[in-house]
């Protein structure tokens, strides 16, 4: 077993830091109360590559392994998460479905404007009555008329939409067939028939721009179906199981900026006659923070690995994401009990992490969801 980065990963994350600390950290708290992406600073991520990280080499990308694309997440989110989940949402969600099923005409017309930092992805697949359970409650049908598809239905909660020119959506394409009567099709966002409703208000992440869709005859041609019809379904299960890679780094770096913020303050606040820090209290909240954040750390990263060597991740990337996600929520929440009312203060970061880290128990599975993948891949053991 070897722990290390290898030089590349080291460098990687060296390059990373650095340019997220000096751009994105300073206009977090703007970034946050504005409620809008500082799109200037993701153009200049093209440049690092980080708009490209599950794009190989021969389809133009990087080439990036599943650990770096975990540690690009991370750097992120440990300046501005916000800025975070949009670029997870457009590398893991929506490059990674083109990447893996998109046709070699299909990525030569979409990759390169969704790398080049003027766009960020998307992917459909919520709808207002269906969250976790996809296969019985996505009614958003896709009907084939000639060559044309027609799409109809809804879809809510749905990241990045209107600052990306195409949205993968999930569709039923044979309302009779189970689950094997979804597809995922290609739909520009120009497309007439969708709308794109007004951003979402919502308690944390709020510059990342959410949307309810509604398609109304929408028409794109036959060839915007992604990969094969009738493995929608699947194609979007396997998506999924790679964005929870990064959202489990996403999570592992809110709860370390937490901790960050815990150890700093601790050092420097006095009460009664010394230091926060000498305190055994606050001594044993850092001492679980520390040793949850690790342990969350190597979950995410042992899932990356396995999905580098091409083995089955499935259960490791729902055991890092679950355990990543709660203890974010335990260490943001310990970190401000740390401040005390300093830290129910808009004026220091700590407030802003705990909102922004409360969507990691929902998004990309729920942690009820997560103990049923789980629970049900032990048990067929």
């Amino acid at each position: 077993m070897d722990f290390q980065l290898n030089e590349e990963q080291r460098m990687w994350r060296e390059a990373i830091h650095d340019f997220c600390q000096s751009e994105l950290k300073p206009r977090a708290a703007e970034t946050d109360e504005s409620m809008q992406l500082p799109m200037d600073v993701i153009k200049k991520m093209a440049n690092l590559g980080a708009l490209a990280l599950t794009v190989p080499e021969a389809d133009g990308g990087p080439g990036f392994d599943a650990i770096s694309t975990a540690i690009a997440i991370e750097e992120i989110g440990r300046a501005c998460g916000s800025t975070a989940l949009s670029v997870a949402a457009h590398n893991g969600l929506c490059l990674g479905p083109l990447v893996n099923f998109g046709t070699t005409e299909q990525k030569a017309k979409y990759l390169p404007a969704l790398m080049s930092g003027d766009y960020l992805g998307a992917l459909a697949l919520t709808e207002p009555s269906a969250g976790s359970d996809l296969a019985g409650g996505v009614k958003t049908t896709a009907t084939l008329d000639g060559n044309e598809w027609v799409i109809n239905g809804s879809k809510a909660w749905i990241t990045n939409p209107s600052i990306s020119p195409i949205i993968v959506v999930l569709t039923r394409t044979d309302t009779t067939a189970g689950t094997r009567g979804f597809s995922q099709i290609i739909v520009p966002t120009d497309a007439e028939g969708l709308t794109i409703h007004p951003k979402e208000k919502k308690m944390g992440l709020r510059a990342s721009p959410t949307h309810m869709l509604t398609f109304e005859d929408v028409r794109v041609p036959k060839e915007n179906l992604l990969g094969t019809e009738g493995r929608g379904l699947h194609q979007t299960l396997a998506t999924l199981d790679g964005g929870r890679i990064s959202i489990g780094a996403m999570a592992v770096v809110l709860a370390q900026a937490a901790l960050d913020e815990a150890v700093r303050y601790s050092r420097e606040r006095e009460s009664f006659g010394k230091p926060l820090a000498q305190h055994q209290s606050i001594q044993n909240y850092i001492a679980d923070m520390a040793t949850e954040i690790e342990a969350s750390r190597l979950m995410v990263y042992r899932a990356a690995w396995l999905k580098d060597r091409g083995e089955n991740f499935s259960k490791a990337a729902a055991m890092g994401k679950l355990l990543a996600s709660e203890t974010a929520e335990r260490a943001a929440f310990n970190a401000i009990q740390i401040h005390g009312g300093y830290g129910y203060s808009s004026e220091f970061p700590l407030e802003r992490i705990y909102r922004d880290q409360r969507l990691l128990t929902i998004g990309e599975g729920t942690s009820e969801m997560l103990r049923l993948v789980i629970a049900r891949r032990t048990l067929s053991n």
